[in-house]
This record gives C-alpha cells, sequence and structure tokens, in this order.
C-alpha cells in the first residue's frame, strides 16, 4: 500500500486531500488496482481509464447522498477502493470477497448493481425522478462508457431524462478511443448531410482552388483547412446531437487531467438541467500491456505484472475456439453462412473468422436485441447467420427471438458462448437460465454439446436445419481432453446417445454435467447400484423414444443440468413423461432456484451440488427410496 491511498478510507477522506496530490493518489491507485488485479484476474484495463474520473466525482460530489450509477461496473475499482473497501479490495471476485461489479448489497455507495450494458442512464433518470417526487435535491450522475452507447436503452434513457429536464442530472460520458469512432462515427452522417449540399459543395469547390494557387504554401494550406474540417465535425455533431436530446454538453475533456475534471465538475454542479460532460480518457492507462492491448486486458485472469503473461498454462483447445474455427470452415464451403457478434469478438472466438470473411462478419456493438432482428433480416434474404453471444447477455433479446424469428420461421441459429456457471464474474454473468427461456419458444430446436466433437455436429445440424431458429448452448473452459474429432456429421434433431446401460436409473444429463453424470455412476457402482447414462443431447426436442426404451418399465429418471431447474431441462423431460402417462420418480438436479454468488467455478459447482459426489448421492438416496416402495413424483 502506498502513502497517500493508506489514508484513504471513505471519500471525507479524499475530501482533506490538497488537490495538488490528486494526480499522485491517482498513480497509486493505479498500481494498486494493478497488483490485485494480477493475483486475482477482472477487468483492469476500462478500470484503469477511469481513475481520475472517479477520484474527481468524490472529490466534488458527496456520494453516497450524491448517487453515482456506473454503466456495466468494468470501470468500478477505483470507485469500490475509495469507498471503504480499499483492504476488501484485495479479496476481489473470491466467494468471500468483494464483487467485481457495482452491488447494492455490497455497499451504500452502489446505488445501482450492474452487470450488462447500457442500463445506467435508464437507472438514474429513475432515482433523478424519484428524487424530485420525495421533494430531495441531491445530484444523480451516470458514467457510461462509449460502448455502452451504442445499446438501444441508452439513448431511450437519455431521451427519456431529456424530456423530463431532469435537474442535478450529470450524464459523464467516458470515451476510451477505442470505440467511439467506430461506434458513434454513423453520427457524423448527420453533419455531412449539410456538407454535402449543393451550396456548400460549390462554396468548398471555390475555397479549394483558391488555396491551392497560393504560391509555396497552397499544400500545406489545404491539409491545415482538412485538420479543420474534421476538427469541427468532432466538436460539432456530438454538441449538436446531445443538444437537440435537451442537455447541456460539455467537452471533450481530457480524462486524465484531474485539476480539469475537479474544475468542470464544480461549474457543472451550478448549471441546470441535464448536463452530459463529454471526456476522453485511455483504456489501460498507466500500464504499458494493457494500454497495447486492452482488448485482451478487458476481462483476464492472473497475470505476471512485469510481462503482461497470463499466469495459467496453455491448456486445451476452448469450446469457443471449436466454435470459431469450425465456422470459418463452414463459411470457406458455404458462401452464405455469415456470423454476427455483439461486441464480443474475441470472447467468441469469431476473430479467426472476422480476418479470414470481413464483408461475412458484423459486430453491432452492445446491441443484442439488434443483433437478432438484424440476424433475421440476413436470414429472410437467403443467408445463413449465427449469433453469437454470451448466454446471459442474450436474454435481452427474448422477444426479438420469438417474434423475429421464431414466429417467421426464419432460421437464425444461436450460439451461446459461457453457458452455465462461469465464476468470479458472478451472479449478472453466470448463463444460468438460457434453457429455460429459450425452450418456451415454439420452433426453436435446443441443443447442448458435451465436447468438441458434438459442437461440431451441432453446428452442422444447425447449418442444415432451415425450419426455424435454432440454438446451441456451451461454456466457458476448455474441451474434455478425451475429445478428438472424428464424426462431423449433422446430429439427428432429437436424438440422445446411450453412453452405458444399468438397471437401477436412467440419468439423462446434457453437455457439462454428461461427464460428471458417468463419473457418478462410476461410484455408485461401488455401491452396488447400477444406472444408465445418456447424453440427451436435445433439450427441444426430448429424445422421447430414448426415455420410453430405458425407463418405460417405470425405472427412476433423474436429469442433471448446469441451468436453473425452474423450466429447464428436468421440467422439459417431466412434461415429456405426462404426456406419455409414464409414472415414473423424476428427480431434477440441476442449478437451484437463486442467484449464485461470485467464485470459482468448481467452488460454486461443489456449493449448488453439482459435483460427481454430490449427484450420486442424490441418485442413491432416489434409488433408495424407490427400492423402499416410497411414492413417486418429482424431486
Amino acid at each position: 500500500m502506498t502513502p497517500i491511498l493508506e489514508s484513504i478510507d471513505s471519500p471525507v477522506d479524499l475530501k482533506r486531500l490538497p488537490a495538488e496530490k490528486l494526480d499522485e493518489l491517482a498513480a497509486e491507485i493505479r498500481r494498486y488496482i494493478i497488483e490485485v488485479v494480477s493475483q486475482r484476474g477482472g477487468h483492469l484495463a476500462s478500470s484503469l481509464g477511469a481513475v481520475e474520473i472517479a477520484i474527481a466525482l468524490h472529490y466534488v460530489f458527496d456520494s453516497p447522498v450524491d448517487k453515482f450509477v456506473w454503466d456495466v461496473g468494468h470501470q468500478t475499482y477505483a470507485h469500490k477502493i475509495l469507498t471503504g473497501r480499499r483492504d476488501a479490495f484485495r479479496e476481489l471476485r473470491t466467494r468471500e470477497g468483494i464483487s467485481g461489479f457495482p452491488n447494492i448489497a455490497e455497499s451504500e455507495h452502489d446505488v445501482f448493481g450492474v452487470g450488462h450494458a447500457s442500463t445506467s442512464i435508464s437507472a438514474a433518470t429513475g432515482l433523478a425522478a424519484a428524487r424530485d417526487i420525495r421533494g430531495e435535491d441531491h445530484f444523480v450522475v451516470s458514467v457510461i462508457g462509449d460502448g455502452a452507447l451504442t445499446g438501444g436503452m441508452s439513448f431511450e434513457g437519455i431521451n427519456h431524462a431529456g424530456h423530463l429536464k431532469c435537474s442535478r442530472f450529470i450524464i459523464v460520458l467516458n470515451d476510451n478511443e477505442m470505440s467511439i469512432s467506430r461506434n458513434v462515427g454513423a453520427l457524423a452522417r448527420y453533419l455531412t448531410r449539410i456538407t454535402t449540399g449543393k451550396l456548400y459543395l460549390q462554396m468548398e469547390k471555390d475555397v479549394w482552388e483558391l488555396l491551392g494557387r497560393i504560391p509555396a504554401y497552397g499544400v500545406k494550406a489545404r491539409k491545415l483547412a482538412g485538420r479543420i474540417k474534421e476538427s469541427i465535425k468532432n466538436l460539432v455533431v456530438p454538441n449538436i446531437l446531445f443538444e437537440e436530446f435537451g442537455y447541456r454538453y460539455i467537452g471533450p475533456l481530457d480524462g486524465h487531467d484531474t485539476e480539469l475534471l475537479v474544475d468542470t465538475f464544480r461549474n457543472v454542479r451550478k448549471l441546470p438541467g441535464p448536463v452530459l460532460v463529454h471526456v476522453v480518457t485511455r483504456k489501460g492507462k498507466g500500464y504499458r500491456f494493457a494500454e497495447n492491448d486492452a482488448e485482451r486486458f478487458h476481462g483476464i485472469g492472473s497475470f505476471y505484472k512485469t510481462t503482461g503473461n497470463s499466469r495459467a498454462a496453455a491448456g486445451r483447445e476452448k469450446y469457443s475456439d471449436v466454435f470459431g474455427s469450425e465456422l470459418s470452415a463452414m463459411a470457406e464451403e458455404d458462401p452464405a453462412v455469415v456470423a454476427v457478434t455483439a461486441a464480443m469478438k474475441e470472447g467468441t472466438g469469431l476473430a479467426g473468422f472476422a480476418g479470414i470473411f470481413p464483408d461475412r462478419f458484423f459486430d453491432v456493438g452492445i446491441s443484442e436485441q439488434h443483433a437478432v432482428t438484424f440476424a433475421a433480416g440476413l436470414a429472410r434474404s437467403g443467408l445463413k447467420p449465427f449469433v453469437a453471444i454470451y448466454s446471459t447477455f442474450l436474454q435481452r433479446s427474448i422477444d426479438q427471438i420469438i417474434h423475429d424469428s421464431a414466429l417467421q420461421r426464419l432460421p437464425v441459429r444461436f450460439a451461446l458462448d459461457r453457458a452455465g456457471i462461469v465464476g468470479e464474474d458472478g451472479p449478472t454473468h453466470h448463463g444460468a437460465f438460457d434453457l429455460s427461456y429459450l425452450r418456451m419458444v415454439p420452433r426453436l430446436v435446443l441443443m447442448v454439446p458435451r465436447n468438441g466433437q458434438e459442437l461440431r455436429r451441432m453446428m452442422k445440424t444447425a447449418l442444415a436445419h432451415d425450419g426455424g431458429p435454432s440454438a446451441i448452448r456451451f461454456p466457458r473452459g476448455a474441451i474434455p481432453a478425451e475429445d478428438a474429432a472424428v464424426d462431423r456429421s449433422p446430429v439427428p434433431i432429437g436424438r440422445g446417445e446411450v453412453l452405458r446401460e444399468g438397471g437401477d436409473a436412467l440419468v439423462l444429463a446434457v453437455g457439462t454435467m454428461v461427464e460428471r453424470a458417468m463419473d457418478a455412476a462410476r461410484l455408485l457402482d461401488e455401491e452396488g447400484i447400477g444406472v444408465c447414462v445418456a447424453d440427451a443431447r436435445f433439450v427441444k426436442p426430448v429424445d422421447g423414444d430414448l426415455i420410453r426404451s430405458r425407463a418405460g418399465d417405470g425405472r427412476l429418471v433423474v436429469t442433471v443440468e448446469e441451468s436453473t431447474i425452474v423450466g429447464g431441462f428436468g421440467d422439459a423431460v417431466g412434461q415429456f413423461l405426462d404426456g406419455a402417462e409414464m409414472t415414473n420418480r423424476l428427480v431434477r438436479i440441476g442449478i437451484p432456484d437463486a442467484f449464485v454468488p461470485h467464485g470459482r467455478r468448481e467452488e460454486l459447482l461443489l456449493e449448488i451440488g453439482l459435483t460427481a459426489e454430490a449427484i450420486a448421492r442424490r441418485i442413491a438416496a432416489a434409488v433408495s427410496s424407490v427400492r423402499k416402495g416410497e411414492h413417486g413424483g418429482l424431486v
């Protein structure tokens, strides 16, 4: 710990610092963040870029009376450190430690929990409206990154807050120079409509010719004119845009000039109505490896500070790697194959595809709803889109999946990465609900591979299926070591695979739980309990023939899934049994009806009972009950 930072236990302590010490504090906070994240992993680049913003806000405003809402939460580490969690920050993202995101149960300074992008302005607008109804007068500040501004919800919030003319309402737009030109560059077309008009073009032509005639200085004059024109666009476009929404626009400002930020926020406190402060920062500021590769250091595991290299040894191929390589191979064979993602090119394994097929790759930004309907439009035109989005983020698009894809029988193919328990990112990022929210969609085929070979086969199944949408969900981690890609033929829709026989129970597992169910079966063998284990493969439709053939004699049926048991695979099997008038006792094993906290993945699976040992205990207890002649039913 460093001298100034040791003295900061709360924002009150921060305010006692002389302003000239704030830059020194920023440097100390950066070193501390790098030290902890190198050990614990986390979202490094974004938080390093927002250090001065956090310091200036807490120096000028009065949290928690004044309310700060941080969008996504990737940029909040300095905020956490400054608000009484300095020492606790050492246990960042551990099971008993603090969350990697704002958490209302963790601190009164975390006003609103955020894990998904583009929510902060809407939440802040609600806080401001409630404040006005209650007759209070504190400030409400939303801090949002330029990438999150691409989400439609952000513009809905901006529009509503501007309509309400919210007083003491501030949006801090953290433009990290990584994506603002790409994401918001289209807004420059607003000015382009003016600068491409007939009158403007003739005037520009006359001035351009005049500048070219100036002896010796013509070329320099033209270059200068070009720079001035671009600068005017950069300054005028956001000003016009946000002021049309009803905001006082201030900026762009150097987001690493603490003195400037402090002075600006002090002045902003005096302005009426909603204000937008545009600050330009650098992702990874102060750590050269993160500055040079902000995408890799966006969310990273533990690493060596001196080299920036990962501490983890090179491991097996990941599911996302298999998905990306297989999709590239499919695209080589079929020119209609295209890929769509929502600001997750690297995370979903599509970087290679994007390099090989740039014209057939679409990153729509943090706009999951648009991604789905955009893909539906592609499918309607005869292309074959694969939409790769993290499970937890696809939740935002359920309406589009239903209305724009399934209802119209459009074959959009969804690849859900990060399904199941993802670990340290916690409840906002666990992919716990996809089997439930997708299973309810008519005409949708839902598949879960147990290894890399099955993923490849299911991708072929999805490519061949044109009767409606299909989805494949897979985890964050590596494919099983024994996996060897041999068979790449499509999997017959609705067909599971029996992996071992046994007379005491039928265990139907999907995805990551297949291997654990097999391990559980081996443990049960030692207790004299023989179970049949099948990889169900399909959550929709379920393999009714397999169930009838292996459980038609009233045998115990057990389902195992790394998804919520509410409305998931177990319920699908239960509905089949009910419809087939089969009275088998059904035991459903999965993620309980609760939000799973953050922590190491294996630690969490142990806690919720999804280890081989825990599965074996549940099955043994149920088999014992059946042998004693106790009544059946759901468990």
